[in-house]
């Protein structure tokens, strides 16, 4: 008879490793004790002496994606003094949405987090020392990071999300209605296109808008960095 391989022992970082690849397969809806148990083999039950209930679980994956996104802008390599400090910053940021776009839940989740973890106030801290590189004094970079929003860590925050999902699935009933009472919202709707569904996070948080987004912001901080 063949042995059996040794049953890998929980821990939290297994557990908060197999919360990822739950959330990344079927949503953070998907994410609940009994699919995470499944997920490890175990028991629903011995979960919680590695995680204490599914805030902390949260949490941790919070961690996790951040912990991912400094391991990935930790191998970019370039100048960041003077006025190459955009060009550095600009290549962080759209590092860590690399990662984002393989965890697309995840910015819904960094959003309710109250606390910053370490590896996000890492990630933060590194980018404030780019800016310093480049000759921002402390109080411009805060203007900076207020400026910048969610976009610092690779995502935008939308300004409303249609309950249909995306522009192109706006019916035509819908789109009269919307005409009749909010026609420039309407206007809109019709003419915007997304022509790449893949590096969407979001309903209008896709690659071209969030990068127009973050240059126009990063050409507006040199102006100040420069006066």
């Amino acid at each position: 008879m063949k042995a059996q391989a040794p049953r890998v022992p929980l821990s939290r970082e297994r557990v908060l490793r197999a919360a990822v690849r739950v959330a990344d397969e079927g949503g953070i809806e998907a994410l609940t004790m009994r699919r995470l148990a499944d997920e490890l083999g175990a028991e629903a039950m011995s979960l919680y002496y590695h995680v204490a209930k599914k805030d902390d679980i949260l949490d941790g994956v919070v961690d996790l994606i951040a912990s991912e996104i400094n391991e990935t802008v930790g191998q970019l390599a370039g100048p960041s003094a003077g006025a190459a400090w955009k060009a550095a910053v600009r290549r962080r940021i759209l590092a860590a949405r690399e990662v984002l776009l393989r965890h697309p839940w995840a910015p819904a989740v960094f959003e309710t987090r109250a606390a910053a973890s370490p590896a996000i106030l890492r990630y933060y801290d590194e980018l404030l020392g780019l800016m310093r590189d480049g000759g921002f004094s402390y109080d411009q970079a805060h203007h900076a990071l207020h400026a910048l929003g969610s976009r610092a860590i690779g995502f935008s925050q939308e300004l409303f999300t249609p309950t249909s999902g995306a522009a192109g699935d706006v019916d035509q009933a819908t789109m009269d209605m919307m005409a009749a009472q909010f026609p420039h919202l309407a206007g809109m709707l019709a003419d915007i296109v997304h022509d790449d569904p893949a590096s969407t996070l979001g309903w209008c948080d896709d690659q071209e808008e969030f990068e127009f987004g973050l240059d126009l912001i990063l050409d507006g901080l040199e102006r100040v960095r420069a006066g």
